[in-house]
């Protein structure tokens, strides 16, 4: 009998059904266990697998806001045409949200974004089968744009298996499963188009996020992102996009990281990250070569906090971290991620190039909430103020969004602020023109301002909740 050459029966078929079938005959007909599926039946087998533990979140937020008509309460035109007696100061106003999110466990907890649930009021979920329950917060980490809330469902939930976001490759085919502008259960497939990205959204967060170009529009915030094992090897999170809309360009925090940090909300309600308490920075090629190196991988260290574990352990400024327990440190920021994911109290392993050799040192990681006690302190020198977040109630009376601005909480009334009419109370919003996004953004600000300089404040009045700028000179 002849051998037919299915290259030769093919031939005049369309180029891309040609390349669909023979990757079809390539593949093995059922996936083994440790094996990617079929091509041509994946997806559909992912998005079966994984729809029903896929949610839609509905958040409700309720804001009191300024009266835009106030400042014409006065105006006798105004007055004469509209005949309103007393125009109120403020008004209250409700803001609805949608969102995604993944059952993790049978007890009902979500994992989705913290831009999704942070701040909001009420958050009501439905399930794959229309169910429908009210979620509770059990808590938000805006460094990395992630939170776990909880439904009591009467039965076990379906939910997602995690896989390892370490071992992924770019070019591997994904599935993004969410609810983009309110359309339930949409699913879009694609590939991981490039790793570790970062500065996509605060250049101080904890970002080392996975690009994909499979589709995400705005409500699939939350959602999987899943290899075509079912696996979830990340939580869908922004985009890049000139429109509003879909270009091509999404990214997605990897599930490592958001399991590490999904687990510390559930255990814990918060998140305790490692501390070195070092400063660190990219090389450059010029940097490198100073240093008699033939790479840029690695992790400059510019300063080392006095008593941090990092001093401690011998590390020295000049120094370039190489590895960190074993791993090749590919930047600053990916040094940075490693020991905030690290539990603290452990003993870590570091490789620095020193001197124009390598030099090994152990440290014990500490708790990157004393960073911020200190940094607190220098702001307290630096302006004469100390620092607090906006209570619920001042961002209701204000208007603010969570995590918007820092108040007050005391000062020295001969210190920089009090000097020029701050009180306690007041509301920080701006510093030279960049938003204060809580505490902890407040104080890495400061702190990056020189000696002496003078500064632009955006604040907020307390007593007349009227805004405007001021000027400060930064000790």
């Amino acid at each position: 009998m002849a051998r037919i050459n299915p290259y030769e029966v093919l031939q005049g078929t369309c180029p891309f059904v040609v390349l669909f079938l023979v990757l079809s005959l390539m593949m093995p007909a059922a996936a083994t266990a440790g094996e990617a599926p079929n091509l041509s039946t994946a997806i559909a087998q992912v998005a079966k697998q994984n729809i029903p533990a896929v949610v839609h979140i509905e958040v409700t937020q309720r804001q009191e806001v300024a009266n835009p008509l106030l400042p014409f309460e006065n105006d006798p035109f105004f007055r004469y045409f509209f005949n309103l007696p007393r125009i109120p100061p403020k008004f209250k106003r409700e803001l609805k949200g949608l969102g995604t999110g993944m059952i993790m466990d049978q007890q009902g907890n979500i994992l989705t974004n913290n831009h999704v649930v942070g701040g909001a009021k009420e958050i009501q979920v439905w399930l794959a089968d229309g169910t429908r329950y009210p979620a509770t917060l059990v808590g938000t980490d805006m460094k990395t744009d992630l939170a776990v809330i909880r439904i009591a469902a009467k039965d076990p939930c379906p939910h997602v298996t995690f896989g390892d976001s370490d071992v992924a490759e770019v070019g591997e085919w994904v599935v993004a499963i969410g609810h983009p502008r309110g359309l339930d259960q949409t699913v879009t497939q694609g590939i991981i188009s490039a790793k570790h990205r970062g500065g996509i959204t605060d250049p101080s967060s904890y970002q080392d996020f996975l690009q994909t170009d499979a589709a995400i529009n705005p409500g699939n915030s939350g959602g999987p992102l899943l290899n075509l094992r079912g696996e979830v090897i990340g939580v869908n999170a922004a985009i890049v996009s000139e429109s509003g809309g879909f270009e091509g360009i999404g990214f997605a925090i990897p599930s490592n990281m958001a399991l590490h940090i999904a687990n510390m909300l559930i255990t814990r309600g918060k998140v305790e990250r490692g501390w070195l308490g070092v400063s660190i920075q990219d090389l450059t090629p010029e940097l490198a070569k100073s240093f008699g190196l033939d790479t840029q991988r690695g992790a400059l260290v510019a300063e080392v906090a006095k008593g941090a574990p990092g001093e401690k352990a011998g590390v020295k400024r000049g120094d370039i971290i190489l590895s960190y327990q074993g791993k090749e440190v590919r930047n600053a920021g990916s040094l940075r991620n490693d020991v905030a994911n690290t539990a603290i109290g452990q003993e870590v392993k570091l490789t620095v190039w020193r001197d124009g050799k390598k030099q090994e040192l152990g440290a014990t990681i500490g708790n990157a909430e004393n960073i911020t006690k200190m940094l607190a302190a220098s702001v307290n020198r630096r302006l004469g103020a100390e620092i607090r977040a906006v209570t619920p109630q001042e961002m209701q009376q204000f208007g603010l969004e969570p995590q918007e601005g820092v108040a007050i909480a005391s000062l020295d009334r001969k210190g920089p602020l009090g000097a020029i009419g701050f009180e306690p109370g007041d509301i920080i919003l701006e510093v030279e023109g960049q938003p204060v996004e809580g505490v902890d953004s407040f104080v890495e600000t400061v702190n990056s301002l020189a000696s002496g300089q003078e500064v632009t404040l955006l604040a907020v009045d307390h007593r007349s909740g009227q805004s405007g700028y001021l000027q400060v000179v930064v000790r």
